[in-house]
């Protein structure tokens, strides 16, 4: 841009331009990529023309026109990790994604993963949240703060969002008042992105506002694993990439063929490690080879399967009728999973005896894993391909794999649902939700359910949705089996199923879902203390809360002023006791023995004195004084009445005292 100073440039991204677009990153990031100053979050942004198929523009002055066309296609962002560390984010089209993606170097398909690597769960949810804004020349930038999950440490920044969003003005858009209107309305447009469960996981709003974990090319990585395996297996054939058919970041989808068969059409999945694989390498990978035996009559068969340290390939037979998500929704089964799902044209539920049929085929085939101990977790309206009238299951691989739930973000928040088989019929109940009503439920727990086709419908949405069942905790899938929507179902099946899974991998899987299971109640607890946390805050942050605190100091100020009066008007009086049985002292000597003074006497009578000496008596009457006063205190009299006392005593009250004075000289 015109005039553009510090880490302004503007560069050519052929031939040469190259070298100095990296040269210009260099001299930004500064010597040893860092700074003395500590983490600080930097902005290198470079200005990039956008002509026609994405050539470059000039490298000196632009026409305002090719500032508006880079303002409005051209995502400007610099990021903070949590550690710490300086990072730099380029300035690219967003046509370009190769410009700024560092893609990883691509392994061979028997190669192990890094040792380093760290393993995300794509369902902790980012939230976004603008704090501030500044103008800089002809355009504002927005300082977006990211946090992901619950963890304030797990935070960083994102500087220069620029977007065409509502509202807009042409002139007057740098004034103070509409920025800040244009904030909030950036503010809402975030929310929204973030809170939608389908947007939230999509790989395009992950880059963006996570640019340091998801800047790799999956697409690309994918491939050269599939090519790998390809070299041994020749038999096969790659035909197209199923671009975006599923929601997962890290599992790619290919539409395959076998040379020999050229009409049929079969699909392969890729998939990377998840943050939950806990099996050994070699029982991992004698459990993916066990999933072509087997056989079940509500399980989608696995042609081919084959794992190595940080991937799977499976291969399965492509169904044109897709999934049960295809069917509720009316999509097409190679569409991208955002167009088929995020906002459909027409909502509708299936039938009452579809929902009966398919609710009972999918809890028979989760009985029978629980009941193999084999781990599942995973279930949802696509996971379940349609087959005719049957329902059959699909992606056993992905709790081997370690892959978080579609539905983890909804089931972390009970700590009740803490194991896999609770969150199997957790998952149920969303999928039963969809079957009924053509969407998924709004938020979770439900409180109202709205009107379905049976009663019997809501009596079991109730039991595995409601507030009530998602703090005391889910039924079990034989207890819903037993529940009038599915007793009365005829299942007809020939089918035998058949899964044998050797005694040494049993107890792999067993432990392994113990380990699943401890890292999802830790989670549980996290976000149940932080929510405590909150609460507590914003409570004590209420307006109410800060007017009683108000009211609360002021009747405390008021109480300790009046105790410190009460204290000092009690030594006061103490003091004066004491002046008084001090001053009646002399009056007695050792050498003349005269009775006690009549004032001591006259407030509270002392014990008998002793008979020798006779000047025993007048100590008791002081010292015994306040030991009578404190049982008083203690059986009620008030420290008012005391005060009342000593401002309504007159001294003119008190009785002359006669003395017969022998110690004055005597003159003869």
């Amino acid at each position: 841009m015109p005039g553009a100073k510090g880490t302004e440039s503007a560069v050519r991204l052929r031939g040469a331009g190259r070298r100095r677009l990296l040269a210009a990153v260099r001299r930004m990031r500064g010597p040893e990529g860092g700074s003395a100053g500590g983490p600080r979050v930097v902005s290198a942004r470079s200005a990039l023309g956008l002509r026609g198929g994405g050539g470059s523009g000039t490298g000196g002055a632009r026409t305002p026109r090719a500032r508006q066309s880079v303002g409005r296609r051209v995502l400007t962002a610099a990021a903070l990790e949590p550690g710490g560390r300086r990072e730099s984010a380029l300035r690219v089209p967003a046509s370009r994604p190769w410009a700024a993606a560092a893609g990883r170097p691509g392994m061979a398909f028997m190669e192990k993963p890094p040792a380093g690597k760290v393993l995300l769960d794509d369902t902790v949810p980012l939230t976004a949240a603008i704090e501030a804004s500044q103008s800089l020349q002809s355009h504002t930038e927005y300082i977006i703060r990211v946090q992901r999950g619950i963890s304030v440490e797990n935070s960083w920044q994102i500087a220069g969002l620029s977007l065409p969003l509502p509202p807009k003005k042409l002139i007057g858009n740098m004034d103070r008042e509409f920025i800040a209107e244009r904030q909030k309305g950036l503010q809402n447009y975030l929310n929204v992105i973030t809170t939608n469960h389908i947007l939230s996981n999509c790989e395009l709003v992950k880059k963006f506002l996570d640019p340091n974990n998801y800047s790799a090319n999956y697409t690309e990585i994918a491939l050269q694993q599939v090519s790998m395996f390809f070299r041994s297996e020749p038999k096969w054939e790659v035909v197209e990439p199923l671009k975006d058919i599923g929601w997962r970041i890290r599992k790619k989808y290919f539409l395959m063929k076998i040379k020999n068969q050229p009409k049929e059409r079969l699909v392969l999945s890729w998939a990377d490690l998840g943050p939950d694989k806990y099996l050994s390498d070699k029982d991992f990978q004698c459990l993916i080879k066990l999933l072509p035996s087997c056989l079940h009559p509500y399980i989608y068969r696995v042609t081919f399967a084959t794992a190595n340290e940080s991937s799977t390939l499976l291969i399965r037979m492509f169904n044109e009728k897709g999934t049960l998500k295809d069917l509720i929704y009316k999509a097409k089964p190679k569409d991208p999973f955002l167009k088929k799902y995020c906002n459909p044209k027409k909502i509708q539920g299936l039938e009452l005896q579809q929902i009966k049929t398919y609710g009972r085929q999918i809890l028979e085939v989760l009985k029978f894993l629980h009941d193999k101990g084999f781990p599942y977790g995973h279930l949802h309206a696509s996971n379940v391909m349609l087959d005719g009238d049957t329902c059959r299951l699909l992606d056993l691989e992905n709790s081997l794999l370690g892959l978080p739930s579609f539905y983890r973000s909804y089931f972390s928040q009970f700590r009740k649902i803490n194991t896999l088989e609770s969150v199997d019929v957790h998952c149920f109940g969303h999928l039963l939700y969809e079957m009924t009503y053509g969407r998924p439920p709004d938020s979770v727990p439900v409180d109202s359910f709205p009107p379905a086709p049976s009663m019997a419908v809501v009596a079991v949405l109730e039991s595995t949705l409601s507030c009530e069942a998602c703090k005391n905790g889910m039924p079990t899938v034989s207890r819903l089996l037993q529940m009038p929507l599915f007793s009365d179902v005829l299942l007809t099946t020939s089918e035998k199923p058949q899964f044998k899974i050797p005694t040494k991998l049993k107890e792999a899987l067993r432990i392994a879902k113990e380990c699943i299971e401890k890292r999802l109640i830790e989670e549980q607890k996290q976000i149940h203390q932080h929510r405590r946390l909150t609460r507590a805050q914003s409570h004590h942050g209420s307006e109410e809360e800060r007017k009683k605190r108000k009211i609360l100091a002021r009747k405390k100020s008021k109480r300790s002023a009046l105790e410190n009066s009460e204290e000092h008007s009690a030594k006061y009086s103490n003091s004066n006791n004491s002046a008084g049985s001090g001053a009646s002292s002399p009056l007695t000597s050792p050498s003349s023995p005269t009775p006690p003074s009549t004032s001591g006497i006259s407030a509270l009578p002392p014990p008998p004195p002793p008979l020798p000496p006779p000047a025993a008596p007048l100590p008791p009457a002081s010292t015994e004084a306040p030991a009578q006063l404190s049982p008083q205190a203690e059986n009620g009299v008030s420290r008012g009445a005391l005060l009342s006392s000593i401002q309504n005593f007159q001294k003119g009250t008190l009785r002359k005292a006669e003395t017969c004075d022998h110690s004055a000289p005597k003159i003869g």
